[in-house]
């Protein structure tokens, strides 16, 4: 008996230094719960929409039957996909069909800009994998995947299932078509993974093998018309099992001729009915942020099992093979106790996940809401930076005005001020992406940031190819974006040298050098216009380079502390980056005239300027440089 007694306590004793070593591996490899992923601060972030990125496999084009359920409701007679390069504000032939049709909301469709949505290029999965070794030669070290779940419209918010990737994202729609159709869609253990389901996986594991993390989007916010729950409550009404998922005024009644069915769409948005919270937010005057949850369990339980799907999609409870985070639309119109759980449940399943928020406006156009509740440490590690690009753009470009220096300063001291350093430096400085204004067209205008800005709401709105002064506008907020806190983000085509006016227009097919482009030459409106052509701008491509490379060749760019050194000129921009080991010191001279400038005496600052060739002034202890007009210099 002492005998048992002795090997049943060797053998918990060994169990006990198991476990205990076992939790010692597990706190030193995962992130804290309430601090962003260490890898977030380090990436430069590249903003990916498939349906414009790469038409790799032409045989999974959509046909008029996969966009069906999408704006503006219906399909003209001879639609077809549009050919890659062809110019963009030249209309398609099925066009002419347009005006026989109404849209959803009883009118009309003439302006070009709702016309457009129709169209469709066939980008897929098949050419992110073509583009790997672009992105890497490029630099970057992230890719944000606008969504990518099964949805009839070309930017896939209105989802007509959150579960899979879209059927014409990967290699066999008709077989996806049919196992879709064989699963109960709010049954998990019934779920399949679809052909597409199968290549974003592998999306996934060759980016990884490349160093690049991923991360995807999701709208828990509203779904699409053609989404099975909507569908059901369109056929059962107040029967359906689904009614308590959808914010619903009034069901129809049979017993009547009129259809009393009626419904919230998002931002009243009739193609994207809105997902029911326990509290109703009234956006009629402006977003505030509010408490509640989503109001039905079920659809919160469907909502977390998507999430779970793409963490570890092998569900082996290793989530290397999954995305390392999600961006989540229209964030702050959901409730902030559903974020919270939403958090709990990503971290559970991958501790090192990166959750970004998309927190925009208070009050369009003015007044951009203040993102600091959702970085507490419980909700989100970083949102996307809109107040750092709206303030820079404002400052670097004079737009709409000229600003001095201290006030440009005091705008951003102020957004990091709410902010700890660790969600400061996790930040995605954003510039442009899919629902703005492309970066050199929102530079080579001057007006208000993201208003106007596009040809039918301003005729007078440039929307052809931006100019060289404008080019040089964008080396200097570049040359900003890569040297300031936060990791800089790209939205594809940028690099490029693209140009485009706000939704639709920043949605043009990129500009793969491999193609033929035509020519611009339309305007939406008749006017006339330059001819431009349309091509891979290698001088903005290899600018990109530069400072992605400078940004990964001195880590004090990215981890280091920052500090504003006053001038008494207000065209002059004057920061050091500082570490206890390195320092670098950006200038920038934002007026037209050449401006010599006495260079601070900073501690281990030696005087190299590694951005390009204006040369230092020694005079016995001072050190001098002519900064010409729009330029800038980084002195490590």
């Amino acid at each position: 008996m002492k005998k048992l007694l002795l090997l049943l306590s060797i053998f918990l004793f060994l169990q006990c230094k198991k476990e205990k070593k076992e939790i010692t591996q597990i706190k030193t490899k995962h992130t804290d719960f309430n601090a962003p992923p260490k890898w977030a601060k380090d990436v430069v972030w590249y903003e990916v929409a498939v349906e414009r990125f790469r038409n790799g496999d032409p045989t999974n084009d959509p046909t008029a039957d996969d966009i069906k359920g999408s704006y503006p409701g219906f399909i003209p007679k001879g639609w077809k996909v549009t050919p890659w390069t062809q110019d963009w504000y030249k209309e398609d032939e099925y066009f002419d069909d347009i005006k026989n049709y109404k849209n959803f909301y009883g009118g009309t469709v003439e302006k070009f800009v709702d016309k457009v949505q129709l169209r469709r290029y066939g980008g897929d999965l098949q050419g992110v994998l073509d583009k790997i070794n672009y992105l890497e030669s490029l630099g970057v070290t992230a890719i944000y995947f606008r969504p990518l779940n099964d949805g009839p419209s070309l930017h896939k918010y209105d989802a007509r299932n959150w579960r899979h990737i879209d059927r014409n994202f990967g290699p066999n729609p008709k077989k996806d078509k049919e196992t879709m159709s064989k699963e109960i869609p709010d049954d998990p253990s019934t779920w399949q993974f679809t052909e597409a389901d199968k290549l974003f996986v592998k999306v996934i594991d060759e980016l990884h093998k490349k160093g690049i993390k991923v991360i995807l989007d999701y709208s828990w916010n509203h779904t699409g018309k053609t989404f099975w729950a909507w569908q059901d409550i369109l056929k059962n009404q107040e029967k359906s099992k689904y009614k308590d998922w959808y914010w619903i005024d009034h069901f129809d009644d049979p017993k009547t001729p009129e259809n009393e069915f009626k419904y919230h769409g998002w931002t009243g948005v009739h193609e994207l009915p809105e997902i029911k919270e326990t509290q109703k937010q009234d956006l009629s005057k402006k977003v505030t942020v509010f408490n509640g949850n989503v109001f039905s369990q079920a659809a919160k339980d469907h909502i977390f099992a998507i999430t779970k799907k793409w963490l570890d999609p092998n569900g082996d409870g290793d989530p290397s093979d999954g995305v390392d985070g999600y961006r989540l639309d229209v964030a702050a119109e959901m409730p902030l106790e559903f974020w919270k759980e939403y958090r709990k449940h990503v971290r559970s399943i991958n501790p090192d996940a990166y959750l970004l928020g998309e927190i925009w406006w208070e009050e369009w156009p003015d007044k951009l809401l203040n993102p600091s509740s959702f970085l507490q440490g419980d909700i989100f590690d970083a949102v996307m930076n809109y107040r750092w690009f709206r303030s820079s753009r404002h400052f670097f470009n004079a737009s709409p005005d000229k600003i001095p220096v201290t006030t440009f300063i005091d705008s951003i001291q102020k957004f990091n001020n709410q902010l700890n350093s660790e969600t400061n430096l996790a930040m995605m400085n954003y510039t442009s992406g899919f629902d703005t204004p492309r970066l050199l067209t929102s530079l080579f205008n001057k007006n208000k940031y993201k208003y106007k800005c596009k040809v039918h709401e301003d005729p007078a709105y440039k929307i052809n190819k931006p100019d060289l002064a404008t080019i040089q506008t964008l080396k200097l907020l570049l040359t900003h974006q890569y040297t300031y806190i936060g990791a800089p983000h790209i939205y594809a085509g940028d690099e490029m040298g693209m140009w485009g006016a706000d939704d639709p227009s920043c949605r043009k097919p990129l500009l793969w050098p491999d193609l033929d482009f035509e020519d611009e030459t339309t305007h939406p409106l008749h006017l006339k216009r330059p001819r431009d052509q349309v091509k891979l701008n290698t001088d903005v491509f290899n600018f990109y380079q530069k400072v992605i490379r400078i940004r990964k060749e001195n880590p004090v760019l990215i981890s280091g502390n920052i500090e504003f050194i006053n001038t008494a000129d207000n065209d002059i921009l004057m920061y050091q980056r500082y570490s206890n080991n390195e320092n670098i010191l950006v200038v920038f001279n934002t007026g037209f005239e050449d401006k010599e400038i006495e260079l601070p005496k900073l501690k281990n600052l030696q005087f190299k300027n590694i951005i390009n060739n204006i040369p230092i002034h020694h005079q016995s202890e001072k050190k001098k440089v002519i900064i010409p007009g729009r330029e800038s210099i980084i002195l490590k």
